[in-house]
């Protein structure tokens, strides 16, 4: 056996080396902070910069009331559709990248990770050109309009004048702009497990005489379902905690849970009760991730 897989028992010192440093980065810039963030939650405002830790849960009361809830409600319904629409786009987007040729591979997975080498900021700016009442999308409508209209008062009609859509600062606009941030967490994951599919199981299916539709149903998208769960829990977990996206695009009526909490921290100054809803979404982050693995477990042992 190689001495970099021994057991810890054996080489405790090699694992302590190996383990040591990413261990005191998540205690310093993960659990250290999460314990600070949990004791401010059971805590009140005292004055204008004092908070006492009293162990109150007044705060996660407050969290659960019903308008907090249909803030948690709307926040998991926009992740929910995110994450849907990104399946249906993504599945085929990395089925055919898994297909492709080996030479236009390359090229086209840059293509998807292309986005991430801009920033997030830049990338919504570019969404709002695009969506705002005077933005490419009304300017190539009213184009398309105007050509219209001319042939239609060619023919004796009087069409309308042409008025944009209203299609910023709306929950569509969130959701295109959540779409278009989280697709690639999708495809990733996707063209990952389809990467490694046996192709020779396919091609078995085929000459059984099995349709293209049951070749998908019954060897693709089986075989496929690792990626999809993976795929499924990141790019939810992003959308769910959105907060850049639905403060740009979105109007009053649109902001997540992300929003909320940011506004506790600096408009409103209630850090504690900010604190007691970060602690509620990472529940519901860690619940997500639960769900993931138990889901995971079954399967592995309904194969076996």
């Amino acid at each position: 056996m190689s001495p970099v897989f021994d057991t810890p028992s054996r080489r405790p010192g090699l694992f302590v080396a190996l383990g040591g440093p990413p261990l005191v980065w998540l205690t310093l810039f993960f659990l250290i902070p999460m314990a600070l963030i949990g004791a401010l939650s059971l805590g009140e405002n005292v004055s204008l910069t004092r908070i006492a830790v009293t162990g109150t849960l007044a705060n996660y009361a407050h969290a659960l009331t019903p308008l907090y809830l249909r803030i948690f409600a709307k926040s998991a319904a926009f992740a929910l559709l995110t994450t849907g629409l990104c399946l249906l786009a993504g599945f085929p987007t990395a089925l055919a990248i898994a297909f492709a040729a080996p030479r236009a591979k390359p090229w086209l997975l840059a293509l998807v990770m292309l986005p991430f080498w801009t920033n997030l900021l830049v990338r919504t700016f570019a969404l709002m050109a695009l969506l705002r009442p005077e933005g490419f999308v009304n300017q190539g409508l009213h184009a398309i309009w105007s050509g219209l209209a001319v042939l239609a008062r060619g023919a004796g009609l009087h069409p309308p004048p042409f008025h944009p859509l209203a299609l910023m600062n709306t929950d569509g606009a969130v959701l295109i702009g959540l779409v278009y941030v989280n697709l690639p967490f999708m495809v990733l994951p996707l063209y990952a497990a389809l990467e490694r599919m046996d192709r020779s199981l396919i091609e078995a299916a085929r000459d059984l005489g099995a349709p293209p539709r049951t070749v998908f149903t019954r060897i693709i998208l089986p075989l496929a379902w690792p990626g999809v769960a993976s795929g499924v829990v990141v790019t939810l977990i992003p959308a769910l905690g959105s907060y850049l996206t639905p403060d740009l695009l979105g109007a009053p009526s649109s902001l997540m849970v992300a929003n909320v909490i940011e506004r506790q921290f600096h408009a409103a100054d209630d850090w504690p009760f900010g604190a007691a809803l970060s602690f509620v979404l990472v529940g519901v982050t860690f619940l997500a991730l639960i769900a993931r693995a138990a889901l995971r477990e079954r399967r592995g042992e309904g194969a076996a």
